[in-house]
């Protein structure tokens, strides 16, 4: 039994964290503001190049209208917008810090568009893993927005989703669900049911279920979030075709594949329809189609998917974008379903450096590469060589997502499996012990990866002389599998 859980999902969560700053306050007819159109029009289009020409020449515009002007904050914010995307967090920082300090100067430390810039900081921050610097950034939007606005206030939901994604990144669920509820409460209220951002809401809160393998919740929601859409925006906006790809998703995670395909495929022929067949959104459902029929071993099929996902990143986003990274895992992870560990190798190794260099030596999609270059070395039985990258992979995880977070648990498992191929069952049982009970508290008893942990752990016994005890494991593990069907 393998103890690899290893995640290849890359999914298209509308959480609307950030904006870019529009012009409606400013002339229409001045050079900036045509150059700040012109910018977000090449960004949602996904033309990065044209977009940061049009944002610097309005950053240059900007300056001359002197150092506090509310103009200049926009420029700033809005570069920086289009650098977090671009994976240049080093370059997007000191951005948005100078336009946050030029906002609190100007409007006061409560106004709400400072609120958008520190949601907009704190966003930075989440996605490098600076979880402790990004919290209290959402706590103190969130308290401004409330102070200002009053606590049902669009702006105060948002700051309450982008609070709940935080936890739920972090694998706090229990913190994030009052919250996402409470946000799409107000939606629904201030808004109507069938508002597009009550579908956002509906989605994210789904999303949340999904992490916690609650699919009898999650499904509702998402189908209700695809209806809205359809409904307000028509069959072809890109926000439907989200909707299509997370539904997807979780009939994938049910091995409910003759529903994903067709849903998988619609929303493809959306994203190129809308964006053209190199915008990077094409790159996501192409990789997500890919990951379908990898999981149903239809390799052939899979693999040209795979290669057009990463060389559209490469080319739009850049070789050295965290984005390139999981398309090159997954290319990976599909030669080391074949056997083919050569080819996987170089592809690993070359995510793990992207991860390493865009951000840093302790974020947990650095852990995941790891485990994931482990774990090619385990099935080769280079144990030598597997275990230190294992180790470091659950330093990074225990450090910076916590002791009781769910990744945790995979880092246990995953060293607990390469002890036990090694026959070092000393060593491998109070991992799979300790990641059992994670999973169970974190996920709940009836969760899928609860069930590959007691078959991990059954199989540590029956290794061990304990047949009884391998029985119990067995059984609960195929209850819990006899349910998911």
């Amino acid at each position: 039994m393998s103890g690899k859980l290893r995640k290849m999902r890359q999914s298209l969560a509308g959480l609307f964290c950030f904006v870019l700053w529009a012009t409606a306050a400013f002339s229409q007819e001045t050079p900036w503001a045509r150059y700040i159109a012109a910018g977000e029009k090449a960004y949602q289009q996904g033309r990065f190049t044209d977009a940061e020409k049009n944002f610097l020449a309005a950053l240059k515009e900007a300056e001359r209208f002197g150092p506090e002007d509310p103009r200049l904050a926009t420029s700033l914010d809005n570069l920086a917008v289009l650098y977090r995307a671009q994976g240049k967090y080093t370059e997007a920082e000191p951005l948005y810090k100078h336009s946050l300090a030029i906002r609190e100067k100007v409007l006061g430390p409560e106004h709400p568009d400072v609120a958008q810039s520190l949601n907009n900081l704190a966003l930075l921050y989440q996605t490098q893993g600076k979880y402790a610097e990004a919290e209290p950034l959402y706590k103190r939007s969130l308290a401004i927005r409330e102070k200002v606005l009053g606590p049902e206030h669009p702006d105060v939901a948002e700051s309450l989703n982008n609070l709940a994604s935080l936890y739920r990144t972090q694998g706090k669920y229990a913190e994030a669900e009052p919250l996402y509820k409470r946000s799409l409460a107000i939606y629904e209220k201030a808004l109507g049911p069938e508002h597009p951002q009550v579908a956002t809401s509906l989605n994210n809160l789904a999303e949340l279920y999904y992490a916690q393998g609650k699919y009898a919740e999650a499904e509702p929601l998402y189908k209700r979030s695809l209806t809205i859409r359809e409904k307000a925006l028509g069959p072809e906006h890109p926000d439907v075709a989200t909707s299509l790809n997370n539904l997807a998703e979780l009939y994938r995670t049910q091995s409910k594949y003759a529903e994903a395909e067709p849903l998988y495929k619609r929303s493809l022929a959306i994203w190129e329809k809308a964006f053209g067949p190199e915008h990077p959104q094409v790159a996501t459902s192409l990789n997500n189609l890919a990951a379908l029929y990898h999981f149903q071993g239809r390799y052939a099929e899979a693999e040209p998917l795979y290669k057009r996902s990463l060389a559209i990143d490469e080319k739009v986003l850049g070789p050295q974008h965290p984005d390139v990274a999981p398309n090159l895992n997954n290319l990976a992870a599909l030669y080391y379903a074949q056997g083919k560990y050569a080819e996987a190798e170089p592809l690993y190794k070359r995510a793990l450096a992207i991860m390493e260099k865009v951000l840093g030596p302790e974020h947990p999609n650095v852990a995941a590469s790891l485990n994931n270059l482990a774990a090619l070395y385990r099935t080769q039985g280079k144990y030598a060589e597997a275990e230190p990258l294992y180790k470091r992979s659950l330093v990074i995880n225990e450090k910076v997502l916590g002791v009781k977070h769910p990744t945790l648990a995979t880092s246990l498992n995953n060293l607990a499996v390469l002890y036990r191929a090694q026959g070092k069952y000393t060593e491998a049982e109070p991992l799979q012990k300790r990641s059992l009970a994670i999973y169970e508290k974190a996920l709940g008893p009836e969760h899928p990866d609860v069930a590959t942990a007691l078959e991990n752990y059954a199989d540590l016994f029956r290794k061990t002389n304990r047949p009884t005890e391998a029985a119990e494991m067995e059984a609960r593990a195929k209850a819990i599998r006899a349910k998911r069907r």
